[in-house]
């Protein structure tokens, strides 16, 4: 007997009683901004944008910032219980340049690219 796959599509319910669907949530994007790809499997990640989350000593959130630095990990759109990819902690920055960075985190090695990089 073969299994049928069904797609989860996730919905919120508002204070008014109406479901509202991935779509209208932007877990669902048809375009994308950013694209990042982990250097040992090839693993590609997409996104509409993307931002730099700090945490404190006790593994908290801290801060969020537009920009890479060592100490921050890269959290990719939608920024909310869905979104797409995040990073451990940056711990080098071994390049970057308009609308690219290469980067290694605490376990991988990460290269990030602005796919509209006129915007």
């Amino acid at each position: 007997m073969s299994k049928i796959k069904q797609t989860k599509i996730p919905v919120t319910l508002t204070e008014d009683n109406v479901l509202k669907i991935a779509v209208e949530q932007g877990v669902i994007e048809n375009e994308f901004n950013w694209k990042l790809v982990r250097e040992r499997d090839g693993l590609t990640k997409q996104s509409v944008d993307v931002m730099w989350i700090e945490f404190n000593d006790e593994g908290r959130f801290e801060s969020k910032h537009d920009e890479p630095a060592i100490g921050r990990s890269l959290i990719m759109s939608p920024f909310n219980q869905f979104f797409t990819w995040q990073t451990t902690t940056i711990t080098e920055i071994v390049e970057e340049r308009d609308g690219y960075i290469k980067f290694k985190t605490q376990n991988s090695n990460y290269e990030l690219w602005k796919l509209n990089a006129n915007d």
